[in-house]
């Protein structure tokens, strides 16, 4: 499998994972709703509210991505945007690994979830179409 198959099989696959989680995130905000709800995520309804708003974001950000996976030669932005947005969630969790209130609830959790997102970052850096291979020659055979 050469690398523009195998970027756009990682970026279809985001895709489809940010989607999922998008739909799930507003799906918790609608439950946590109901009279006398279990929440699923373990805030209060301000935490819940931006929950919702997370899961449009993710909903848009599946878009993009799936846009990259169908043509990523002219979608090198959101593959680059993808890159450093692992990279700052991997921040985020090992900042939250470092925090003792965080590190208690959630132990070794965010330092193996960095782990992993920075690993995907790495792999989208490598599979990324460099610029030479994103320049698409005109009709005509001229760039």
């Amino acid at each position: 499998m050469n690398r523009l198959r195998l970027y756009r099989l990682v970026m279809g696959s985001l895709g489809v994972a940010f989607f999922l989680f998008g739909v799930a995130m507003v799906i918790a905000f609608f439950l946590y709703q109901r009279p006398n709800s279990t929440p699923l995520v373990p805030t209060g309804p301000v935490g819940h509210y931006f929950v919702a708003f997370t899961g449009c974001a993710l909903i848009a950000w599946a878009g993009g991505l799936a846009g990259a996976a169908r043509d990523p030669r002219a979608s090198r932005s959101i593959g680059t945007m993808t890159i450093v947005v692992l990279i700052l969630m991997a921040f985020i969790r090992m900042v939250a690994w470092v925090v003792g209130d965080y590190h208690a609830w959630l132990g070794e959790l965010p330092r193996t979830e960095a782990s992993g997102l920075l690993l995907l970052a790495l792999a989208l850096i490598w599979l990324k179409p460099t610029v030479s291979e994103s320049v698409v020659p005109r009709v005509g055979g001229k760039a």
